[in-house]
């Protein structure tokens, strides 16, 4: 895009300029250019569907031409994109003229700015209604694509995009397909419905679900398509298709939130509107409350912000509007905007920034993870300098580069992620990366296992293993040593005071107060930690030693029928089969771990600590702990997930009490699909069982926060 440069240029500048102290001509300048990427990027995202920027720096950019032209009133001219509510109609579709304008809404980015709306309100209201707290409507603002249905006598007979908010396009054979719109109204008489009035324009929401985007973009995929980008550019595309035998193979749902020009009587407010939409058969989003304080509002935001993950569908805010029908009427609109409403931005979780390098990372398996050092920037609230790019296929797939402006995702706790190189920013001085002469380069020999996407190191004892070998040792589900976290367990591998995990046991009062910021209490806390964690139970040391693919609830498989680590040493595959839960590739592995010189020398090293290597008399019961999140149910994982290999999606399933299967059955509770699922996931779409991503399943997981040092 011709204009990309010009806007990271602009962005640079507003961040680093004060507007209000802008002479006029300095002002008229930046507003004019302002305008131009605004207007490039508006085009891009309502009619290409094909954003370069994130909504957050589009945002900002709004925001300043907002200022400008508050401070210089003179300088808002009436084809400003502050005063457009979307994009052009596209020629393949014919116009269609609101009867009302479809307005869009004005936004609110902090608890500040929405006291200040409400309080606008109250004095909006005042000289009619006197002195009153208006009831508030609160839903949740779903990223999709606007879209208003008019019936007549109870039919479908118009469905029309947005558009410019005054002229929309006319995609009405398009929303037919889409089956969660009711062609007639009322679609069941089972409620005794209130009557339909002869003509009414429902408004509301075309979105795509994150489950079925995951499932479509697979699809792609197998065709050999370019996948798309985001739900909310699925949604869009799908409903601009030319062919709507397109649009219905396309996953499309819809919400309605409101009405446009109705004939007959109305309810008193929105929230009995929506009931009533929704008794004719309208899907309503469930998420939608009254309330009558503004502090519950302000801790309903608070919440969301947190949980928005949680959905099956993207959000980016919350939407708050006066609910009584008199009370809209009165405050009326400014000139693209209602006043009785507003959206409260979330901060974005997707942003755009440099790649300025990659490393490697080495877990305490051996794996080797590319990590990309990025230009420090904000994603949702906390600034990101690293993020994770999974691994060598990931990053060939989308042909990152070093030099790139990417597309930094973070969801929830989650690592952040390059999403994908914004490819139309590119100058020619980018560097394609390759995975194997990195690895050389730092002296890496490294292998990939058969159907696992990473690679690991043939080397052993790296310091980073060591570090992540140790840090994972002391957590809290394992040995549980509290105050030996990351951050202490490199400084302990630093110093030399730690080479192996038994030298933990070694560690004096002194080795301790020699290091910053310890004390003599601290040291002492800490020895009289690493001192009680010799008697943790069997199954904890068997998780805490790390091997490979066995999670915690491996290891309470494991006492009841092996009743020491040395026992473990000597067990072969197949008698670690006949354990229910334990399955050829779990056995392997504990049998490679157990016939290795180096961890031989482990367990004898760690029982010469004084740590028992023996289970516990409550061990021996065949029991497994049922409080965990998991505990009872079967998952089957397939495909390639964006932030962890299938082995750590395996571990974490099972630490958290569930157990991993090979092949979907009946038995199966819930598929982890990826990219490139394959027949699994059809097998488990024919058995209706529940397909999963992996955010869906760390939400589940609910993974405890690491200790801190």
């Amino acid at each position: 895009m011709e204009n990309l440069a010009l806007t990271y240029s602009i962005l640079h500048r507003i961040s680093e300029t004060d507007i209000h102290g802008l002479s006029r001509d300095e002002a008229a300048q930046l507003a004019h250019t302002l305008a131009i990427v605004l207007h490039a990027h508006s085009h891009r995202y309502y009619v290409l569907d094909q954003p370069v920027i994130a909504d957050a720096e589009y945002d900002r950019l709004f925001r300043a031409l907002q200022s400008i032209e508050a401070h210089f009133p003179a300088l808002k001219t009436l084809d400003s994109p502050t005063q457009r509510v979307g994009g052009a109609v596209l020629d393949g579709f014919q116009k269609h003229q609101h009867p009302q304008p479809l307005l869009s809404l004005g936004n609110v980015f902090s608890e500040g700015d929405l006291r200040a709306w409400y309080d606008r309100c109250i004095k909006g209201l005042l000289p009619i209604f006197g002195e009153t707290q208006p009831e508030l409507l609160v839903e949740l603002k779903i990223d999709g694509l606007a879209i208003a249905l008019t019936y007549e006598k109870g039919r479908l007979v118009m469905g029309a995009t947005r558009g410019d908010g005054q002229t929309g396009e006319n995609v009405t054979e398009n929303i037919r397909t889409i089956r969660s719109i009711p062609l007639q109204i009322p679609v069941s008489e089972d409620k005794n419905p209130p009557p339909i009035p002869d003509r009414i324009e429902v408004r509301g929401e075309i979105y795509m679900r994150k489950s079925d985007f995951q499932t479509y973009n697979e699809r792609l995929r197998a065709e050999q398509k370019p996948p798309i980008a985001n739900p909310r550019n699925g949604a869009a595309g799908s409903l601009r298709q030319l062919d709507s035998k397109m649009t219905a193979k396309r996953p499309l749902s819809f919400f309605c939130y409101g009405i446009g020009p109705v004939s007959g009587e109305l309810p008193d407010g929105l929230f009995e509107m929506e009931e009533q939409l929704e008794a004719w058969g309208f899907p309503v989003n469930p998420h939608k409350a009254r309330y009558s304080d503004l502090d519950a509002v302000v801790d309903l935001i608070k919440k969301w912000t947190n949980q928005r993950e949680s959905l099956d569908y993207e959000i980016d805010g919350l939407v708050i509007k006066i609910n009584r029908f008199d009370h809209q009427q009165a405050l009326g609109f400014v000139s693209n905007a209602p006043r009785w409403a507003v959206a409260y931005k979330f901060p974005s979780l997707e942003v755009t920034t440099r790649l300025e390098n990659i490393e490697l990372s080495i877990g305490r398996t051996g794996v080797v993870k590319p990590v990309a050092l990025l230009t420090p920037v904000s994603v949702g609230g906390v600034v990101v300098s690293r993020a994770t790019l999974h691994n060598e296929d990931y990053i060939v797939s989308r042909d990152i580069r070093i030099g790139d402006m990417v597309l930094i995702k973070r969801a929830g706790d989650v690592i952040p992620q390059v999403v994908q190189a914004i490819v139309e920013a590119r100058t020619g001085t980018e560097q394609a990366w390759n995975f194997k002469d990195a690895c050389t380069a730092a002296g890496l020999p490294v292998q990939r296992y058969e159907g696992e996407a990473d690679y690991y190191t043939t080397l052993t004892n790296t310091p980073e293993q060591l570090t992540a070998a140790i840090e994972h040792f002391t957590g809290r589900e394992a040995m549980d040593i509290e105050g030996l976290g990351g951050k202490m367990a490199a400084l302990l591998v630093e110093k030399g005071l730690v080479k192996a995990l038994p030298d933990l046991y070694h560690l004096k009062k002194d080795d301790l107060l020699a290091l910053p910021a310890f004390a003599e209490k601290k040291a002492q806390n800490l020895l009289d930690g690493i001192e009680a964690s010799k008697n943790r139970s069997l199954a904890r040391l068997i998780w805490a030693l790390g091997i490979r693919f066995v999670g915690q609830t491996t290891g309470q498989l494991l006492v009841p029928y092996i009743e020491s680590l040395e026992k473990l040493l000597v067990t072969t595959v197949e008698d670690l089969q006949t354990i229910e839960g334990i399955g050829p590739k779990i056995a392997e592995s504990i049998v490679s771990w157990s016939s290795t010189p180096q961890n031989i020398a482990l367990v004898q090293a760690l029982k010469e600590a004084g740590v028992r290597t023996e289970r516990m008399p409550e061990e021996a019961q065949k029991t497994i702990t049922t409080d965990l999140p998991l505990s009872g149910k079967t998952f089957v994982i397939t495909g390639t997930l964006p932030t962890m290999g299938r082995t750590e999606a395996a571990q974490r399933i099972q630490q958290a009490g569930g157990k991993v299967t090979d092949s979907v059955s009946k038995k199966t509770h819930f598929l982890v699909a990826g990219e490139n699922a394959g027949s699994k996931l059809e097998k488990a779409q024919k058995l209706q069982i529940v397909v999963l991503d992996e955010a869906q399943l760390l939400q589940m997981i609910e993974i405890p926060a690491p200790k801190k040092p």
